[in-house]
């Protein structure tokens, strides 16, 4: 008899629990999608709204703040006078194609090469602090140094930093809500997988979105978008294609050759002529 009497009240406990840990989840839940969707903000260039982490001046002051930390400058100086001078001659060209859109370019860029000959790399901060390690920077021409440089703008350009610290706020609240909802580690460790994918998805798409404004800076610029193909050779070589894609934070080169063709092809013909290599 006193099983039977006992049997129930741990059903109704059990239950509670459980109900108790769905309302939480669901408030992180609701919490979480409220706080990124406050987000919003129109992107000053592309005019395009955009769920981000920061405003521009803040974008720009965490620039300056980390741009020391990201790696010693190189001693070469002609070769860093070479990146500063390829780096603001595609900015100004875009500053003159802005200004007669009427639109004003609040973001401040410099450009760094750094003493880094292992790793075949070139990032952005938010902000416009861009940087070239020496181990690409010593395989490129000057025309593909600017397609590397010019995509790295294009980074900046599209708030993707910036995008991308906001959507890994509202992942990290879902994969709290799963970890919550579900009531175990394992569950919690599912999402934070999932969570993962969707950021390498996003990260896809922020390269080709980036390649875009590369090839269009080298246009604007005066060198041929053409000379991005050898930047994407030097990258397969380097092992940028040696990951299978899906699991990849980049697009294989071999996939951005082809999105690169089709953007190059997409340009008017008189646009073409008289570029440099």
């Amino acid at each position: 008899m006193s099983y039977s009497h006992r049997q129930p009240r741990r059903r109704s406990s059990f239950s509670s629990g459980w109900k108790l840990r769905l309302l939480i989840a669901g408030g992180i839940l609701l919490f979480s999608v409220f706080t990124f969707f406050m987000k919003g903000q129109t992107n000053p260039i592309t005019n395009k709204t955009q769920w981000v982490d920061m405003t521009v001046k803040e974008e720009i002051l965490m620039g300056l703040q980390s741009a020391p930390q990201m790696g010693t400058p190189s001693r070469d100086r002609e070769s860093q006078a070479n990146v500063q001078q390829i780096g603001y001659q595609l900015v100004n060209s875009l500053n003159q194609d802005l200004q007669r859109r009427g639109i004003q370019n609040p973001y401040q860029f410099d450009f760094t090469l750094l003493a880094d000959r292992k790793t075949v790399n070139a990032f952005a901060l938010p902000g416009g602090q861009i940087f070239v390690t020496e181990a690409l920077y010593y395989q490129l021409t000057p025309a593909q140094v600017a397609g590397v440089l010019g995509h790295e703008v294009g980074h900046v350009i599209e708030r993707h930093g910036s995008e991308r610290m906001a959507k890994g706020d509202l992942i990290n609240g879902l994969v709290r809500a799963a970890g919550v909802a579900g009531g175990s580690n394992s569950g919690s460790s599912l999402a934070s997988y999932v969570g993962n994918i969707v950021h390498m998805k996003y990260g896809r798409s922020d390269e080709l979105e980036s390649d875009k404004w590369g090839v269009l800076l080298m246009v604007l610029s005066g060198y041929d978008p053409n000379e991005m193909m050898a930047v994407m050779d030097v990258l397969e070589k380097s092992g940028g294609g040696g990951k299978p894609e899906f699991l990849s934070s980049h697009p294989r080169p071999a996939n951005r050759r082809e999105y690169i063709k089709e953007i190059i092809g997409q340009l008017p013909q008189e646009a073409m002529q008289g570029l440099r290599r």
